[in-house]
């Protein structure tokens, strides 16, 4: 794989974090998760309160192909573990609050002296520094405090947030970015790189096109009043969300005759001349009353005969039915404790494949006692470590779970 021979030690809780290793370890990198004795916090809450076997659903949707070490960092031995871990590592990834890392015992210029080609990646709620460096970070604040929920949403429904933590998700996927790059500047030039990322800075880099134009264009609040159907602010219509008489269907990009003949409707024919951002609340009722006289499967016969981009909404209990979900293998079935699941793969395809699923680490310190040997620990020191309570170590054997499918 891409990142085969490139070591990532992970000290990440919650999502942004594990989301962004997870990315490097489905790209062959082999990332070592950093857990307190007791589980990293995503093991012990879950999303609808869904556990697998005891196994958290929340754990599993981003800590793939991860081996697990146990660690009590605040213990003189356990720290020495860890130092021993970051000396042979390329990457160090961590999102702790700004600050707790470098309390602990970790701070730059102590990783400087431990491995100076490191590169040292953190993911923080609003940045290492600024007046709410303290303050908590998380999905649904940032998505508040950007802007988002402000702009998502109708005058009738109010300000609405997304339906998924899309902020933590896309912040780890640009801090695995940031990551990569650093990881060329090494090869190329042997420096390390210190590496920020932010869930505020996500939560805005998914409205750049928005952004930008509000900016640009004077734009006041006035004109975030619009028809419930319209998705959003700055598209003219139909953008958007439109009844059918069996479920809903969106509308994109068409041209207003094409769009009149598909429905039949002598009200979007009259309107044919008129501006669709200027006068998009009008065009948007006039679609909302064509389409709802008709089934979905008539839309689509419709839409596609005259060139009408659009698709049907799709409920999370129909997605492993579609076919082009199916054939891309957008989702992979995985055994847990007996139980099959399904789990997101990998988003990306590498000479048209899909990374393989090479473990799953379901137990605490499932890999301790394989990281220790691997960094030089002998038996005799693991046992010490282990009876110290410096690291603990399953009672698993870490083979049981390789290649788990």
């Amino acid at each position: 794989m891409l990142l085969n021979g490139i070591k990532v030690v992970s000290f990440c809780h919650f999502l942004q974090g594990p989301a962004a290793d997870q990315y490097l370890a489905d790209m062959g990198a082999d990332v070592i998760k950093v857990e307190p004795l007791t589980g990293a916090y995503e093991r012990h809450w879950s999303g609808a309160n869904v556990y697998i076997e005891g196994v958290s659903g929340f754990y599993l949707c981003a800590n793939r192909n991860k081996r697990s070490i146990a660690i009590d960092l605040k213990s003189a031995e356990g720290k020495d573990v860890a130092r021993k871990l970051i000396a042979q590592a390329d990457v160090v990834l961590e999102n702790f609050r700004p600050g707790v890392f470098a309390r602990l015992g970790f701070d730059e210029a102590e990783l400087a002296r431990l491995n100076p080609t490191l590169i040292f990646a953190s993911a923080s709620g609003f940045g290492s520094s600024g007046p709410m460096v303290n303050k908590p970070g998380q999905d649904l604040l940032v998505q508040a405090r950007s802007g988002l929920i402000s702009v998502t949403g109708n005058k009738a429904s109010g300000p609405t947030p997304a339906g998924a933590a899309i902020v933590d998700q896309h912040g780890g996927a640009l801090l695995a970015m940031g990551i990569l790059g650093a990881l060329i500047r090494k090869i190329r030039d042997g420096k390390g790189t210190r590496v920020e990322g932010s869930l505020l800075n996500a939560g805005i880099d998914l409205q750049g096109e928005a952004l930008v134009n509000w900016f640009a264009g004077g734009i006041d609040r006035s004109v975030l009043d619009r028809e419930k159907s319209l998705a959003t602010w700055f598209h003219q219509a139909p953008y958007g969300v439109y009844p059918a008489s069996d479920g809903h269907v969106v509308v994109s990009l068409c041209e207003t005759p094409n769009l009149a003949d598909a429905v039949d409707s002598d009200a979007l024919r009259a309107l044919v001349d008129n501006d669709r951002y200027e006068d998009r609340d009008a065009f948007a009722r006039a679609l909302s009353e064509a389409t709802r006289r008709f089934t979905m499967a008539e839309l689509e016969e419709r839409f596609d005969a005259n060139n009408v981009w659009w698709a049907p909404i799709r409920y999370y209990d129909e997605l492993l039915s579609d076919p082009q979900i199916v054939h891309s293998e957008i989702f992979r079935e995985v055994n847990v404790r007996g139980r099959k699941i399904h789990l997101v793969n990998h988003p990306n395809r590498y000479d048209g494949k899909v990374p393989e699923l090479r473990v799953l680490a379901l137990e605490i310190g499932e890999h301790t006692r394989e990281i220790l040997e691997e960094h030089g620990y002998t038996q005799s020191d693991v046992e010490h470590l282990l009876a110290s309570k410096a690291v603990v170590a399953s009672c698993e054997d870490a083979t049981t779970t390789k290649g788990a499918a």
